[in-house]
């Protein structure tokens, strides 16, 4: 798809691996592009990495519903569709079960494609639909593989105890004795991002790129 006569209708969000804006092109159709362009010479690699990993996650997810279509990656730009909706945070799902049944499916149909999102603890990257929806975004940390391998097995329990924990907050009398089980079981891989790599997250993004690490999670009540 050819976007050379876009304008941007808004800035989403700058920090420092690229630009996201709302776009809009000659037709009139809006769809969101992360500009690596402007990022400074010293994340370059980095900030290229992490696009063309999202770009091979919206690969694998071409034509499913509730998540965004790659509509062009050329290595220092990525437009993807628009999908209308609020992060979690903005509207929370508060007492709608229903929104919770069908992020589990929708999360379903990702794991059977051989994709892990591999960051939804963050509220920022669930929609809450127009028509009250789910739906996923930001997969740039997304890891592909064989669904049935010991290993996409674990990243996909990792995503489902983390929409139990969103379903735990926004719906605690719906949790059920099974999910209270997956919820309590933490992974050896949780145990050791949280001794080794959490740190080093944290010291590189307060202290280098200065951002906040709860960004993006929501209030809680």
């Amino acid at each position: 798809m050819d976007h050379r006569g876009s304008v941007e209708v808004a800035a989403l969000k700058a920090d420092s691996f690229g630009r996201i804006a709302l776009m809009r092109d000659s037709a009139g159709a809006v769809f969101v592009r992360r500009d690596l362009r402007h990022v400074p010479w010293w994340l370059r690699v980095p900030a290229w990495w992490l696009a063309r990993r999202e770009a091979r996650g919206l690969r694998a997810v071409a034509g499913m519903a509730d998540v965004p279509q790659l509509l062009r990656w050329d290595g220092r730009v990525l437009d993807r569709s628009f999908m209308a909706g609020d992060a979690m945070y903005q509207r929370p799902p508060r007492g709608d079960l229903a929104y919770f049944r069908r992020a589990r499916r929708l999360l379903q149909q990702l794991h059977r494609r051989g994709l892990a999102h591999n960051d939804l603890a963050k509220e920022a990257n669930w929609l809450v639909l127009e028509d009250g929806r789910p739906a996923l975004i930001d997969f740039q940390l997304a890891v592909r593989g064989d669904p049935r391998s010991r290993w996409m097995r674990l990243l996909a329990r990792e995503d489902l105890r983390h929409l139990l924990k969103h379903k735990r907050t926004y719906c605690p009398g719906s949790i059920t004795p099974v999910e209270r089980r997956v919820l309590k079981r933490r992974s050896w891989l949780r145990e050791a991002w949280f001794a080794t790599g959490k740190p080093v997250y944290r010291f590189v993004t307060r202290r280098i790129l200065k951002w906040e690490d709860n960004e993006g999670q929501g209030p809680k009540p």
